[in-house]
């Protein structure tokens, strides 16, 4: 029965991911039909949309009874993201070069959004008060990020993806200004619902295989979360990177981070603590706040030098597998 539930919980992470990938591609044509610009797509809906694994795993925890998955999710998303895709992408590369607008916006406000959160959770819970907070510095960060991008395009400086929204809005036709109402096709709609039904249904039977092997191995479904969980929801940032590393796109393989980040630890925490109080497991408290809190601070030191070698990208690695072998009790 155990290994039932892990191929229902591999299959269910699959059906999220790939949900998301669909509702994305249909709500960017969607968009771009009723005349929104790539930039506003970009921002708002496919800047969600990829986000859309880790935030609805989040919620069902919630409604499952089982809150304790949310900040783990979150931290331990943000721990692979840095150690685990910025460390492969590193070794792969050779060298990431960080471009100058990463260190002028994005990497204080990804250090200044980690410190809002470590200060959320301090007391080993996020109440509703701090989740109100969470989303408010949020929709600080879209507007500033926002309004010094628009500043960025007037003065040519825009060079690179500062965040995961970008990634895929860079495919977009540049239009500026909307163009009207155009044609939706009934296959995007159809996408779009297929989309939110892969979402909704990965996530039920996500987080039922998650309480039944947590269950079974007689272990934490937080500790669940901070690994399998969030491996599997940063799979779509690590292939991108990978993939961006191989063809010495560094702008692509770093901006695919920041965005990510931020949103889990503001988002994917705030919103589902307006419903509930999230606890934070001990092995999150003790050794996932603390990592992500050090991981954060050396990306952004890799980032003031403005590149990161193949050398960094090793230790990250093997920062992330003690991290790993230190949460199993390996050691």
């Amino acid at each position: 029965m155990l290994i039932l539930w892990i191929a229902v919980f591999c299959v269910s992470l699959f059906f999220m991911v790939k949900g998301a990938d669909w509702l994305i591609a249909s709500a960017e044509k969607i968009g771009l039909a009723f005349g929104l610009s790539p930039f506003i797509i970009g921002i708002t809906i496919v800047g969600v949309g990829t986000s859309l694994p880790e935030l609805i795993s989040a919620l069902a925890g919630v409604w499952k009874g089982v809150p304790d998955i949310v900040a783990a999710n979150a931290v331990g998303s943000n721990i692979a993201n840095i150690l685990l895709i910025i460390g492969l992408s590193a070794v792969a590369a050779g060298c990431l070069t960080v471009k100058k607008s990463l260190i002028d916006l994005d990497l204080p406000l990804l250090f200044i959004s980690t410190i809002i959160f470590l200060g959320a959770a301090w007391d080993k819970k996020i109440n509703l008060g701090e989740s109100i907070v969470l989303l408010a510095a949020y929709g600080v960060y879209l507007l500033y990020t926002g309004k010094q991008k628009n500043i960025d395009e007037k003065n040519g400086d825009l060079e690179v993806l500062p965040s995961r929204s970008d990634r895929r809005s860079a495919t977009l036709p540049a239009a500026t200004e909307p163009s009207g109402i155009g044609k939706i096709s009934i296959k995007d709609v159809l996408f779009l619902l297929l989309g939110l039904s892969a979402l909704a249904v990965g996530a039920k039977y996500l987080i039922d295989s998650l309480i039944a092997i947590s269950t079974g191995l007689h272990i934490a479904t937080g500790l669940i979360a901070i690994t399998a969980v969030a491996f599997g929801t940063s799979l779509p940032e690590l292939l991108v990177s990978i993939k961006a590393a191989w063809a010495k796109k560094s702008e692509i393989a770093l901006g695919n981070i920041f965005g990510s980040n931020v949103f889990n630890i503001l988002v994917v925490v705030g919103l589902p603590g307006l419903f509930k109080t999230l606890p934070i497991d001990d092995q999150t408290y003790s050794l996932g706040l603390p990592l992500m809190a050090v991981s954060t601070l050396m990306f952004v030191i890799s980032g003031i030098s403005r590149k990161i070698h193949i050398w960094e990208g090793a230790f990250f690695l093997i920062t992330y597998v003690l991290f790993l072998a230190k949460l199993f009790s390996w050691f």
